[in-house]
């Protein structure tokens, strides 16, 4: 690699022995990880499984999730294979083999990001029964501990796959590991953002079109057995927020070690390839630590209380593990680092550096978790608003709701932005150094990442535990309380774990953008031209910044209006089936919930094409058809836009949904009023923000940095006069004329489909692939 702004080294060669051994280590905790995941399987599944009708509901839950993601893997592996020719095709440095190792390890990362998404849906749907269960035999306590544990073994997948790829990466291609790592991150990136979008557009068409009809027309409760939508809604909460979140987080942690990796070869030198693989190593101790003592006490308020103890009793620990590890690898001078960087400005030394860099993400990890928290928990002032808002009607609801996003999201970004900026001055204005600081700020961030995946998948599973116990009506009493409690606890852990994953995402697309820039400089381009390609007053960089602002904006539009779309057939298919079968109001005639769930199945492979095509393609598009400084500043505009846009969405969504809970809780008149169809209402435009279109920002964002990562040379030689060898040639504008032929294409082709479905559309089985459930 080079710096950004001079001509600097070509990297570090062959890690010496005593680095190696350091990689090996990191391998060996990885597994320890996977080995401690193992051991929670097995003592989940010990536990009891209740009564037979409720194993029955939970194999058919069970039943639908795997066949939706069956049918979703079957669909991705054509992205995959082109993925594959494409990265294998452009160049990269290192030559060959190098190459042939970013295509494979790209498969790997897709691979560990579907099996911890697989994984994640697996555990859940097989432990929500169990929780159900506990509450059933008058464990409230187990029944928390069951929930949180089985988050614990998706967290440990995570960080276990997540370093094990990394170390073997950086074991095998040395000082060409971060190459092959870009490879590693996009699999994973890529894989993650379909599955996101695919699962968000599933999970909430079943749970929009459950909530208008059986709530608000039928006035039954949200999971009563006789909604024929009921079964496909606690399916999707299994494909989106676990498959789905689960995948987003590992590729969070996988993108990160990628940029951290990439950048500490430039800023550090030898030092620099290990020392995130170190981070990263506490993360696994403090991984196992966190979700071992999450533990609820008699004084325990709630659940929640319990879990936020335990996250920033692990985020400490994590700091302090982080000082030692430091103090013991990190020399105390910069001239025994291997690198030519110009460190005579940076202020510190680098152990101090690198300390304080890890404890600013640590940091704003506790930060955002208050902060959503506050936004979003029923306890405080906010969601309270939003709760007494629906006494004056929908309206006025959605509209405090909306402006609560709004707000929320201001001071989300303004932190995100202090820890970037915090760690960006550790470099004392040499570029590399400080970016280095962003990435290993994004390290420290994600030492927590196994339980905050816990946490995530907690609330999922505690849905799901709700409502099989409503459907199976063997639980009532004090059992039942239990549950909705855990309930109202998960819808606040999943709206923290999406305000940290976006945070994630902030750090490693600023990291990756300083990768971009110093690709770019790799080709040639460096000094005085690449401060003017980067030249934010040039006309074409700012029409840049506009569009990669508004690939957000139409991203999000394209998953919201997937959702009405889906949830439009839904409404109506349940419409016609309590019209048609008379008997299922009575209770006499079991409604056909498989047909929910084939639409739901159906609609969300199609619709997940135009965004997924969106993020991969304009990046081409804006890179060849107007160059390096545009793209560079494409990428910025999405990530200033991305987090508002991002944190606004999940924190209306979360506040929406928890003033319903407040509302259904006896607040305002309770479940039947009119507050509670208000609040079922912005609960329902509220469910596609932050399920869908809010979290997939996320993987967005990276896949947008990924691409534009990997392409930087390629974009170098054909558009840049005096740098690139084939500058303004026919090739330049055949690929833009492709890429943007492919995104036109695809967003007419979704724009065809009406918002608006007709009545017979949703009945149409031969336009479906059968999914039999119970």
């Amino acid at each position: 690699m080079h710096t950004l702004l001079a001509n600097g080294d070509e990297g570090v060669g062959q890690l010496t022995g005593s680095n190696l051994s350091l990689v090996v280590v990191a391998a060996a905790l990885a597994l320890v990880a996977l080995g401690g995941a193992a051991a929670l399987v097995k003592s989940i599944l010990a536990a009891g499984t209740g009564t037979d009708k409720m194993r029955e509901i939970s194999g058919a839950v069970q039943e639908g999730a795997s066949a939706y993601l069956r049918r979703q893997f079957r669909a991705l592996g054509i992205f995959v294979v082109i993925a594959v020719v494409l990265l294998f095709l452009l160049p990269a440095e290192g030559g060959t083999d190098v190459r042939v190792g970013r295509s494979v390890f790209f498969i790997v990362g897709a691979l560990f990001s579907s099996f911890i998404g697989w994984a994640g849906m697996n555990m859940a749907t097989r432990a929500n029964v169990r929780v159900a269960a506990a509450a059933r035999d008058g464990q409230p306590t187990t029944a928390m501990h069951l929930a949180f544990r089985t988050g614990g073994v998706v967290g440990f997948l995570t960080v276990g796959l997540g370093l094990l790829g990394a170390s073997v990466v950086v074991f095998v291609y040395n000082g060409d590991a971060p190459v092959v790592l870009e490879g590693f991150g996009f699999g994973a990136a890529l894989l993650a953002m379909f599955m996101r979008v695919g699962g968000g557009i599933f999970t909430k068409a079943a749970d929009v079109g459950a909530d208008l009809v059986g709530k608000v027309e039928q006035g039954i409760p949200e999971d009563d057995p006789r909604n024929p939508a009921t079964i496909a809604d606690n399916v999707g909460d299994n494909v989106g927020d676990c498959a789905g979140m689960a995948a987003d987080l590992f590729e969070s942690y996988a993108v990160v070690l990628v940029a951290s990796l990439i950048l500490g070869r430039a800023a550090f030198g030898e030092t620099g390839l290990v020392l995130p693989l170190l981070v990263a190593s506490v993360g696994i101790v403090c991984a196992i630590i966190g979700v071992i003592i999450t533990r609820m006490r008699a004084s325990d308020a709630s659940g929640l209380t319990a879990i936020n103890r335990a996250f920033y009793l692990s985020a400490l620990i994590s700091a302090l593990l982080t000082v030692v590890a430091v103090l013991w690898y990190v020399p105390s001078s910069w001239s025994e680092l291997s690198t030519t960087v110009d460190t005579a400005d940076v202020p510190v030394n680098p152990q101090v550096f690198a300390i304080v860099a890890v404890v600013i993400g640590i940091a704003l990890a506790a930060v955002i978790m208050a902060l959503t928290g506050y936004y979003t928990d029923t306890r405080y002032k906010p969601t309270k608003a939003v709760s007494a808002s629906t006494r004056t009607g929908a309206a006025t609801n959605i509209l405090s709701g909306f402006s609560l996003g709004l707000e929320s999201a201001v001071y989300t970004a303004l932190c995100i932005a202090a820890a970037v900026l915090g760690a960006y001055l550790l470099g004392g204005g040499e570029i590399l150094v400080s970016l280095f600081a962003v990435a290993l700020a994004g390290c420290g961030l994600l030492t927590t990442v196994g339980v905050i995946v816990a946490m995530d998948t907690f609330g999922p599973i505690s849905d799901n535990a709700q409502g099989i116990a409503e459907m199976s009506g063997d639980v009532e009493g004090d059992a039942a309380r239990t549950l909705t409690d855990l309930d109202a606890v998960g819808n606040t852990t999943k709206a923290i774990t999406k305000g940290i994953a976006i945070a994630t995402a902030v750090l490693a697309a600023t990291a990756l953008f300083g990768s971009y820039t110093d690709a770019v400089a790799a080709e040639g381009l460096m000094g005085e031209a690449l401060l003017g390609a980067l030249n934010i007053a040039d006309p074409a960089n700012i029409v840049g910044f506009i569009i990669g602002a508004s690939v957000v904006f139409l991203f999000s539009g394209l998953a919201i209006n997937a959702v009405a779309r889906s949830a439009g057939a839904v409404v109506n298919e349940v419409r016609d089936q309590f019209a048609r079968f008379p008997g299922i109001m009575e209770g006499t005639q079991r409604p056909e919930y498989g047909r929910v769930v084939d639409i739901c199945t159906r609609d969300a492979q199609r619709e997940l094409v135009t965004p997924g095509l969106l993020a991969i393609t304009a990046p081409i598009a804006v890179g060849f058809g107007l160059g390096v400084g545009p793209l560079a500043a494409y990428l910025a505009g999405a990530i200033a836009t991305g987090v508002l846009m991002a944190v606004m969405l999940a924190n209306s969504g979360g506040a929406w949904d928890n003033a319903k809970k407040d509302v259904e809780d006896g607040s305002h008149g309770g479940k039947g009023s009119e507050a509670h169809a208000a609040a079922v209402i912005g609960d329902t435009v509220g469910d596609p923000f932050k399920d869908t279109a809010g979290p997939a920002i996320n993987p967005l964002l990276k896949v947008m940095n990924l691409v534009s990562l990997i392409i930087a040379p390629v974009v170098v030689v054909y558009t840049v006069e005096g740098v690139g060898e084939h500058a303004d040639g026919p090739v330049r504008w055949i690929i833009t004329g492709i890429a943007v032929a492919i995104l036109v294409g695809a967003i007419l082709i979704s724009k065809r489909r009406s918002a608006v479905v007709e009545a017979g559309e949703a009945r149409a089985p031969e336009q479906r692939e059968s999914v039999k459930v119970g």
